[in-house]
């Protein structure tokens, strides 16, 4: 509550803790110098203080599937729960509360947001659910989100609770480079996925929001296991390195060429395609070094491919790459993605192409309502209809221009009010 003292500009507020800011406040406190392995413990017991029981607290496995309880005291375990078909997985779809009636109380679906990016999905019960509720367990959920990030870098528990099959190296260093592999601001949205998720090699992604200018890069390494493994992360490193010095497309595929070059030889080699996307105008432009074409989607169709000039892939010495400029209606989306993608095919069969892939997009788009939930959607689609086959990883970005400003997220409430 506030107040201005009369007869002055002295403006008093009451600082004292409610209930609310105890319980968030107590569990930020604790949790500076907790171990990993009690972070949960102590959201379980937060919970309990509020009149809660059956906590859980569920991570997306690497596969995208599942939902995977994280095991420690005080929690509810219990079998992984499906993304689809799950009242948890639908929370963490629609990334919005989820509320069911049980027999003794109200059953309580959180998304895990860090960000934007989805961790999982907070469980719990309490007897009764009113608004005062909601809003305290929507801050609730994501203070733990940004808690099992942080600590994430601190231990592998997290890691492993996510993980259902054995990783090989090649997909452990892969797995390593990456950055969230979904990023949402009010101008622009991204999101990734890649397969064999416990055995991708020569395929990764990168891209940074720097000021107005969304850099993203997708890249596939020749070859398979550890020989792809390396090759990817010289060419992710070198694209970081230039891109961190400002260097324009053209200059990015030289220090990635010449970087691939020096190190492995003229024998070796690296697709890609690096792009920029100022998300206040958007203009994409975009490099193709021996990559697949994007494709540009409006209205849940594809209508256009979009092919641009091209250079030679990153390591043979390409001339200096042309580069492509396109301008985006608002609420276009550009899907880049990895030959893997068009070019399975069974033992004497046709490949599965870029045709059946279009049709795809067109048939899964309508049914979701966020690039995460596209990209997801459409990889396990892509999958089932290569009944299974991963011979080559296969890496979907989707990429979703709204445009507009988020300067409005940085206006203080409290003193408007």
């Amino acid at each position: 509550m506030t107040g201005r003292v009369p007869g002055s500009h002295k403006v008093v507020v009451d600082r004292s803790e409610g209930f609310g800011e105890r319980l968030l406040g107590q569990l930020l406190d604790r949790a500076h110098t907790m171990p990993p392995q009690l972070i949960a413990p102590l959201v379980a017991e937060e919970v309990r203080r509020m009149g809660g029981w059956e906590v859980s607290i569920l991570l997306q496995d690497y596969d995208q599937v599942m939902l995977v309880p994280l095991p420690g005291r005080g929690l509810t375990g219990g079998d992984p729960l499906p993304i689809d078909g799950s009242w948890a997985g639908q929370a963490f779809v629609s990334e919005a509360r989820v509320e069911r009636p049980v027999a003794d109380g109200i059953r309580m679906f959180l998304p895990l947001l860090d960000g934007s990016d989805e961790v999982g999905v907070m469980a719990l019960t309490l007897s009764r659910v009113d608004d005062h509720d909601r809003r305290l367990l929507r801050r609730l959920a994501g203070l733990v989100a940004d808690m099992l990030v942080t600590k994430n870098s601190y231990t592998d528990q997290f890691l492993l609770a996510r993980r259902r099959k054995p990783m090989s190296l090649s997909a452990e260093i892969q797995w390593s480079l990456l950055p969230p592999l979904s990023m949402v601001v009010p101008q622009v949205a991204v999101a990734g996925i890649m397969e064999p998720a416990y055995d991708v090699a020569g395929d990764s992604l990168d891209y940074a929001l720097n000021e107005e200018v969304l850099h993203l890069a997708v890249i596939d390494a020749m070859g398979h296991g550890m020989n792809a493994a390396v090759l990817a992360t010289v060419a992710i490193g070198a694209y970081r390195h230039a891109r961190r010095a400002n260097v324009g497309l053209a200059g990015l595929y030289e220090f990635m060429d010449a970087a691939i070059d020096e190190q492995f030889g003229p024998d070796q080699f690296v697709t890609a395609q690096m792009a920029r996307l100022d998300i206040g105008s958007g203009c994409l432009e975009w490099v193709n070094a021996g990559h697949p074409a994007p494709l540009l989607i409006r209205g849940n169709r594809v209508i256009e491919v979009l092919e641009g000039a091209g250079t030679l892939p990153v390591g043979f010495g390409g001339a200096a790459p042309q580069i492509n400029t396109r301008r985006l209606v608002r609420h276009d989306r550009v899907l880049f993605y990895t030959d893997g993608v068009v070019e399975e095919h069974e033992t004497g069969g046709e490949q599965f192409g870029e045709q059946r892939l279009i049709d795809s997009i067109e048939h899964v788009g309508p049914m979701t309502s966020n690039v995460q939930q596209m990209v997801r959607t459409l990889s396990h689609t892509l999958m089932r209809q290569r009944k299974g086959a991963t011979s080559d990883d296969a890496t979907l970005f989707l990429v979703e221009w709204h445009g507009g400003t988020a300067d409005y997220l940085a206006e203080d409430d409290l003193a408007a009010s």
